[in-house]
């Protein structure tokens, strides 16, 4: 009897073994098969066992598993490959070699069948209380939770409270700023103390351009009078009261110096803007006053460089702003940087890397200047407002203006520092939603905007945490980052990633930003790439349940800023963004990262890509059939995809864990088909996105559009053709590619 306990002991601790993962590998289910035989074995070899069958024992404990693939035919000793019934059955003299000699009486046979009976009767007790245990401690099958889904969701979303977050709000903003590695060193300790059980800080030595001793000015040359960038005049008084704004109102990575010359106003730097002013006047070393708009300001630094400006002076049109903002007198800070250390472009800045000596970025002087400054240049009176009609900027046509800027600068390195923090999957703990906000330990301009979206990630995951204390885990791993150095070019995000690259291109499944999520009016604004924006309308109308207030708004797929451009841009990692003005963002936020971690199969949607490129095909200056017939192509494969592969793994009855691993390995490469190799600077390489809402074509062929007008050459659109092309058909070989792979390793099954 003691053989028979360890048995079914062994049996039983092999079945909550198996209890760790809810999907079961063959192998694993034939090894539990083999070593159940070698148990059934030696208890069959006791006196009494020899016409005992044990096949309704076994089905008694193996009943009651919850693993969601649990097929009983494996398991079945006849059916292991060299099991101990089948050998039986292969050999023909097995009966010689165990038939025993006839019964001596009638009593002893009784007690034979009496002895076997009861030892029966007890394997089977033994085996309805082994089942009932491992009932218990086995988890339940993936299937059987998804009607649950939801209802976690809500449980954990209802304790991100708004009073949790402006309370941690509160708390950065007491941190004293100076060092970005004191302040990520605040955070980790409080990611730790929610219970975030692993936590890292990593750190870079990068290139920063940092303000000088003293601001930057801009003087009128006709009066004589000296100006800070925020339109104050220069003197002692306003210098000590406002001198960290003053000094950190400038252009990150502008060239230094000074230049005195002739004020030029472009309004927003259009190609159509150049062609008008080029018409008009030599441009060759003159300022520029530019306003800022839709358009990416590197793209539009690029064409003033090239059409021979030296000087450009930033500003933000009062127009183009919501009526309840007042940003007049505000200068600002921008960042004339790509992405990443400059000092190791394309490669992360570690120890013993090669450095570049890039000190400056562009061969023009750059300064944002205030609204108020702009109107003195000008020479507008300072209210341009006339009841409920503002009057644009724009300077007089008679008369020319000549100033002097002076711009003065420091490149230093200074280490910056990611904070990093995991919390495991318990399915597919290889596959990573990357979650991102930013820190801002230097005293840049204004600076408070970091801390909103530190204080929505740390509730978040105090919410998440409170959650799995009791148990419960995602079935992805969810990867917690807040970025240093987001104001200088995204230099955290870039040298992480560029330093994880090849993991990352392998694992990576989602990005989620919350780089800017509080917005101060009430539309609520989503991005999302095309394969996610049928998720963030469902985050939407999830939000709104229970809710008297439903802001929907469309989703849209437009370039976007913060740390999420390396993921969007170098890895084609689909990515989505929600800013309002309240705790809706975390709510819409944590809604969406909860689905994509925890959902079987990646909600992505194919059929939305295919889409998205017919519709920037659509209405534009460039019909080329090729196009047109590529993306015919590439819908018709999305749809069989969609409709072939997406709707049966979305039913849990026949989901196989092979193919949901395969299918999700699918999804979540989706877009990587769609990088170019290079595109002008300020637009992305995921031609996905475009350049606003407003425009509907791919933002590299409005460029080539636009160059062309300016160079009267065709060759960048032919080259911008050719890309758009590769794209579409390389994805449309992928879905192919996908759909083959299907059907072969079905017709191999089978």
């Amino acid at each position: 009897m003691n053989n028979k306990k360890m048995a079914y002991h062994k049996v039983n601790a092999d079945q909550r073994a198996q209890g760790h993962s809810p999907y079961l590998d063959n192998d694993e289910l034939q090894a539990t098969a083999l070593e159940l035989e070698w148990d059934m074995e030696k208890e069959l070899e006791e006196p009494g066992f020899d016409h005992f069958r044990l096949d309704g024992a076994v089905q008694h404990h193996l009943g009651n598993s919850q693993s969601p693939d649990l097929d009983l035919e494996p398991i079945q000793p006849s059916s292991s490959p060299k099991g101990r019934f089948q050998r039986l059955q292969e050999d023909p003299d097995y009966i010689s070699h165990y038939t025993r000699q006839a019964p001596k009486s009638n009593r002893c046979n009784f007690f034979q069948i009496l002895k076997v009976f009861c030892t029966a009767l007890i394997l089977f007790i033994f085996g309805i209380v082994i089942g009932y245990y491992a009932r218990k401690k086995c988890p339940s099958p993936p299937a059987s939770q998804e009607p649950n889904n939801l209802h976690i969701y809500h449980e954990i979303l209802k304790e991100i409270k708004a009073e949790n977050i402006q309370q941690i709000y509160r708390d950065l903003l007491r941190f004293p700023r100076g060092d970005d590695v004191d302040i990520a060193m605040k955070i980790l300790v409080q990611w730790n103390s929610q219970g975030l059980e692993d936590v890292q800080l990593v750190n870079y030595s990068v290139l920063l351009d940092l303000p000088g001793s003293s601001s930057n000015t801009v003087t009128l040359k006709n009066s004589g009078e000296c100006f800070y960038p925020s339109g104050q005049q220069c003197n002692r008084e306003t210098k000590t009261l406002h001198s960290q704004d003053l000094l950190y109102s400038y252009a990150a990575y502008s060239a230094k110096g000074t230049l005195e010359a002739e004020l030029v106003d472009i309004q927003y730097g259009t190609v159509e803007d150049l062609i008008r002013i080029q018409a008009i006047t030599n441009l060759t070393k003159k300022i520029a006053l530019l306003k800022l708009g839709q358009s990416p300001l590197l793209y539009k630094l690029s064409l003033l460089e090239d059409a021979g400006f030296g000087g450009v002076l930033l500003y933000v049109d009062p127009c183009d702003l919501p009526k309840t903002t007042d940003l007049a007198d505000k200068a600002f800070m921008v960042s004339l940087n790509g992405g990443g250390d400059p000092s190791t472009p394309g490669y992360a800045s570690l120890d013993g890397s090669y450095r570049q000596n890039r000190l400056n970025l562009t061969a023009l002087l750059v300064q944002p200047i205030s609204a108020v400054l702009a109107k003195k240049l000008v020479s507008l009176p300072e209210d341009t407002v006339q009841k409920d009609r503002c009057i644009p900027l724009q300077m007089p046509a008679t008369g020319k203006k000549i100033i002097s800027l002076n711009i003065q600068s420091v490149t230093t390195y200074k280490t910056i520092s990611n904070v990093i923090g995991y919390l495991k999957g318990s399915v597919f703990p290889d596959r990573y939603i990357i979650i991102g906000s930013h820190h801002n330990g230097l005293n840049t301009y204004g600076g408070q905007e970091w801390a909103s979206s530190t204080a929505i990630i740390t509730a978040f995951i105090q919410a998440l945490m409170l959650k799995v204390k009791r148990g419960w885990r995602p079935d992805r791993t969810i990867v917690f980052c807040s970025w240093g150095g987001t104001s200088f070019g995204n230099i955290g995000s870039y040298e992480w990633a560029e330093d994880l690259k090849r993991v990352l291109q392998r694992n990576v499944v989602a990005y989620v930003s919350l780089h800017n999520p509080v917005r101060g009016n009430s539309t609520l604004h989503p991005v999302a790439s095309p394969s996610l924006q049928q998720l963030a309308v469902e985050g939407q109308s999830f939000n709104c349940v229970e809710k008297t207030k439903c802001p929907g708004s469309n989703v849209s797929s437009v370039q976007i800023q913060g740390d999420s451009d390396y993921f969007i841009n170098h890895l084609g990692v689909p990515a989505t963004q929600f800013s309002y003005e309240d705790i809706k963002t975390s709510e819409l936020t944590g809604q969406v990262t909860l689905q994509i971690a925890s959902e079987p199969v990646l909600p992505f949607n194919a059929l939305d890509i295919a889409l998205e490129v017919q519709n920037s095909l659509k209405g534009g200056e460039v019909d080329i059939p090729q196009l047109l017939a590529a993306a015919s192509r590439l819908r018709d494969t999305a749809e069989l995809f969609q409709s072939d592969e997406m709707r049966p793994a979305n039913d849990p009855k026949e989901r196989a864990p092979i193919r949901v691993r395969m299918l999700n390995d699918v999804l979540q490469s989706l877009e990587k088909s769609f990088l170019v190799h290079r595109a002008p600077p300020g637009l992305y390489r995921n031609i996905l996105y475009r350049l606003d809402e407003r425009t509907s074509q791919f933002s590299v062929l409005l460029e080539a559009l636009e160059h062309c007008k300016l160079h009267q050459s065709n060759e960048t659109i032919q080259a911008a053709l050719s890309e758009v092309l590769n794209s579409i058909n390389s994805a449309q070989v992928y879905f192919k590619a996908g759909l083959d792979v299907f059907e072969t390793t079905l017709a191999g099954k089978k």
